[in-house]
């Protein structure tokens, strides 16, 4: 692992040592992050990213890593077990975006890929449910508008 950057000092120890892990599953493969990226669905830099601790990788990401390395059954299992470990020990961002007034808090998974990740609900209330309604029923009224100018114009 000579050719690593060094990993930052106050990373937790289960990141620290699933990321050790990661790394020399890669350096098994004889890889590098590009031909990694190829034959995985995650792109070098993300691999970049994964490999330095700066974002945990997804739990399938390191099940295709596993998959190149030759790992299966028992060891790929405890893979998964330091996985787990780590993402719950991964360092969260010091500073949160703001969310809106109104917004339910949620925790953003970093684990996720964009397509799952699931945005803050709207909150629901009375005024919400009346906006819905009254737009219902204004196309409505233009579909009923259209349909007549249609049957008038077509004869």
């Amino acid at each position: 692992m000579g050719a690593w950057q060094s990993l930052p000092e106050d990373l937790p120890p289960e990141v620290r040592h699933f990321v050790e892990q990661l790394r020399r599953l890669k350096d098994a493969t004889g890889l590098s992050l590009a031909a990694l990226g190829a034959r995985t669905a995650y792109s070098k830099s993300s691999w970049h990213r994964y490999l330095n601790a700066v974002q945990p990788p997804p739990r399938q990401a390191v099940t295709a890593l596993c998959g190149i390395a030759g790992l299966g059954g028992p060891e790929a299992e405890r893979v998964g077990v330091r996985w787990e470990l780590a993402v719950q020990a991964w360092p969260r961002q010091a500073t949160a975006p703001e969310q809106p007034a109104g917004a339910e808090e949620y925790e953003d998974d970093p684990t996720l890929p964009w397509w799952e990740e699931q945005p803050p609900a709207p909150s629901k209330g009375p005024r919400g449910a009346n906006r819905m309604l009254l737009a219902a029923v204004l196309l409505l009224l233009v579909l009923v508008l259209v349909a007549g100018v249609g049957v008038v114009v077509l004869g």
